[in-house]
């Protein structure tokens, strides 16, 4: 596609006849076939795709098991959280959360967005997938969907099925899953150990935490869609984005900013490299050990660090292998973890109005019913689940007066 054909056409046609050629599987590797979860906790390897509902719809998410020895350690979880207008399917094809999933022992876990429109098929350009990430980007009149209560289920859910570390429960996502990265360890800070946005912005106007949350952040400096001093973005061409994606966003220093000032970290950087086109600054010591390390990457467009990009470079600008953005993430991840009293603690007078509940439907094994850790009734996974998918009902609680 030569550069007058790119300036000339709408950027939602552009987006629907480069998606047109990208293939939404895996990256050529043997994929492991999706399970039903049939009992809690005793999951075979690969991969899980589970259904919730969440204030009168169907969420879903995919749950990727590793090889394991006995079945029976509790494992971390990694949260992936794809960009605007991608899945988790994608998601995994670009960052391989999976295959480090495997190699390193713990839960990957894909969460799906919603389409703007939730009746009609999902599409990159036209029906796009997008996380409610603070930045009222892309509700404008219709009601907004509550992406934090998704997220609080799924995590109620997942540790019903699995065996889950609550100690070590971590955020990650890129672009629009960044900024809901930010929202996640903002809203769930007792349950989220840490986080690692991943070219999006902080658009929480005032971080308060619970308790601190350590945190990693990636861009690339020649990030067309995620400028480093703030502004409107636009595709590496030059082309304006529609509508939807049309927001300012604010400079990357300033999410820096925020999250380290929550964390009561010094102004000043503890530490800085420069090596390979790869600058990092860490600070701390912040609040209880915690701290915030930032990383550019030279001449890194709005890609994954170290892995693929299913949108080209005209687009998005140039990938870079400085990095492997999975690896240094998962390290990073490593070294925190939540206090045992509170990654296990029941908050379920502190929960916050609208939190959603999960009840059995019918069809579903009878008796007594596990709490959740926000206090909600979740359906029992047993072997008699009439739902071969694994889908677990949900019923929002009508807000506290």
């Amino acid at each position: 596609m030569n550069a007058l054909l790119r300036r000339a056409l709408p950027l939602s046609v552009v987006l629907a006849l480069t998606l047109a050629s990208v293939p939404s599987g895996s990256s050529g590797k043997a994929t492991v076939p999706d399970r039903p979860t049939a009992h809690p906790k005793s999951a075979a390897p690969g991969n899980h795709r589970l259904t919730i509902r969440v204030g009168g719809l169907d969420r879903r998410y995919t749950v990727h098991v590793p090889p394991r020895d006995d079945g029976k350690a509790k494992l971390p979880v990694v949260v992936m959280l794809h960009g605007g207008g991608g899945t988790g399917q994608a998601a995994d094809t670009e960052t391989g959360w999976s295959a480090k999933a495997d190699a390193s022992h713990f839960l990957a876990v894909f969460p799906n967005a919603l389409a703007r429109d939730p009746s009609n098929p999902s599409s990159f350009a036209a029906n796009p997938q997008l996380w409610n990430d603070g930045s009222e980007r892309f509700y404008q009149g219709q009601q907004a969907v509550d992406d934090v209560a998704f997220l609080t289920a799924m995590l109620d859910d997942l540790g019903t099925r699995f065996p889950v570390d609550a100690q070590r429960v971590y955020f990650t996502g890129f672009s629009n899953g960044a900024s809901m990265a930010f929202m996640a360890g903002a809203a769930l800070s007792r349950r989220v150990a840490a986080i690692a946005p991943v070219a999006g912005a902080c658009w929480v106007d005032t971080v308060r935490l619970d308790r601190p949350v350590p945190m990693l952040y990636i861009t690339g400096t020649a990030d067309p869609l995620n400028l480093l001093q703030g502004g409107v973005p636009r595709l590496a061409f030059g082309a304006a984005p529609d509508g939807v994606r049309a927001k300012a966003k604010p400079p990357v220093r300033d999410s820096i900013r925020k999250w380290a000032g929550a964390l009561g970290c010094p102004d000043s950087a503890a530490g800085r490299t420069d090596a390979n086109g790869v600058r990092t600054e860490t600070y701390g010591p912040c609040r209880e050990g915690s701290e915030v390390v930032y990383v550019t990457v030279e001449g890194m467009g709005h890609t994954w660090a170290g892995g693929r990009s299913l949108l080209p470079e005209f687009m998005v600008g140039k990938r870079s292998d400085k990095l492997r953005a999975t690896d240094l993430v998962w390290d990073f991840f490593r070294k925190h973890s939540a206090p045992r009293a509170e990654a296990n603690e029941v908050p379920g007078e502190t929960a916050r109005a609208g939190t959603p509940t999960l009840t059995p439907t019918r069809g579903e094994t009878s008796g007594p019913v596990p709490r959740s850790t926000t206090g909600a009734r979740v359906a029992d996974a047993g072997p008699n689940r009439a739902r071969s998918d694994g889908e677990a009902r949900v019923r929002r609680r009508p807000p506290a007066a």
